[in-house]
């Protein structure tokens, strides 16, 4: 018995050693080599840390920056952001996609304001409480902008922790999920916890990334068990491919000289709250609803191309009527009405909707 429990003991004092090797090594290569001036890590406060947060959730640094800029200029407080109208945050949000993030951003905002008394809360359960905020985004901003101790789990660091410890199957399996998070907890630093944070989402993003990860700049590539095996491209697990369903919708663009009709969708489901065409499932539908505008509508079809979503792909015929009279107003409402092509709207887009109008501008421009 005394021999077993002596080698339990040198093992686990290997193993803690190990673990805080591993975190020195990620401080060591972030000061070095980890990201310091992206505008979210200026003035570090949770307001701004949720924001970037959420914002860089399935999207790119590099794309988030210009956004994140707008958003924070329109909205620098938390109470700005609660007492916004939903279209103009909605507006700021047009070209990220992910729309709900943006609605629930907005929510979140206002139960901060009513809740907390528009201080953003403080502890792990209380920010896992606002909408749309998971435990790794509450670890984050909260180890980020305020020191505590909480691991987190997003993509990048998931490949990290996965390739390191050789942790088989795909991470939306729960097995597989809770083994990266006692692994997150084991490796997480005790000092400079904010630091230790940005590094591993940063070392996952530029170095241990998805194909032709940098081994070789990696600073805990001494102990890593993929990078030892050549099984990087094995960890993590991939997803079980399934064929995405191909649905169909059309559009119609009701035009009058430099106006098109748009209607706002609901605050649920696709594109929920953004502004866009109106939506029928065949022609007739379109000509039907067409003739509250137009005694012997005549649509054309214009463009047609495919929109994906992560569970369906969305394959979009566009119908285009001119009028060629002054159009019946009484059919406007604050849900829906005429919005001019050449006056800068502060509502949001569906990227259909924008590719749309885009198009149109530029074949006014030639005509």
């Amino acid at each position: 018995m005394l021999a077993r429990q002596r080698i339990y003991s040198v093992n686990y004092s290997k193993n803690l050693a190990l673990m805080n090797t591993f975190s020195e090594k990620v401080l060591s290569w972030f000061d070095e080599h980890g990201r310091k001036t992206l505008p979210w890590q200026q003035e570090i406060s949770p307001y701004k840390v949720w924001i970037s947060e959420i914002m860089l959730q399935q999207t790119q640094v590099k794309t988030v920056i210009p956004y994140f800029e707008a958003f924070m200029e329109s909205f620098p407080t938390v109470n700005k952001l609660a007492s916004a109208p939903i279209d103009e945050v909605l507006h700021h949000w047009t070209g990220l996609g992910y729309y709900a993030r943006a609605r629930n951003l907005h929510k979140a905002a206002q139960t901060i304001v009513s809740a907390h008394s528009g201080q953003f809360p403080q502890t792990l359960e209380n920010v896992m409480a606002l909408p749309g905020i998971g435990r790794s985004t509450a670890g984050a901003i909260l180890s980020i902008s305020l020191g505590q101790t909480h691991p987190i789990l997003d993509g990048n660091v998931k490949r990290v922790l996965a390739r390191y410890f050789a942790i088989e199957g795909w991470p939306g399996k729960k097995a597989v999920e809770t083994a990266l998070w006692e692994k997150a907890h084991d490796v997480m630093a005790k000092t400079r916890v904010g630091h230790y944070t940005q590094a591993m989402m940063d070392l996952g993003a530029t170095v241990c990334s998805r194909s032709k990860p940098k081994c070789e700049k990696c600073p805990v590539a001494f102990n890593c068990i993929a990078f030892a095996s050549g099984t990087q491209s094995d960890f993590p697990g991939k997803k079980p491919k399934k064929t995405l369903p191909v649905k169909t919708t059309h559009l119609v663009v009701l035009r009058y000289m430099n106006r098109v009709w748009l209607q706002q969708r609901p605050m649920t489901g696709i594109w929920g709250g953004l502004w866009g065409f109106y939506e029928a499932s065949t022609k007739e539908e379109v000509v039907e609803w067409l003739t509250q505008f137009s005694n012997q509508p005549r649509p054309a079809e214009t463009m047609s191309f495919r929109h994906t979503f992560s569970h369906f792909h969305l394959d979009i015929t566009v119908f285009e009527h001119q009028l060629e009279s002054k159009p019946p107003m009484h059919v406007a409402d604050s849900n829906n009405g005429w919005f001019d092509l050449e006056e800068s709207n502060s509502i949001g887009f569906a990227a259909p909707t924008k590719r749309i109008i885009t198009d149109i501008q530029q074949r006014s421009l030639r005509e």
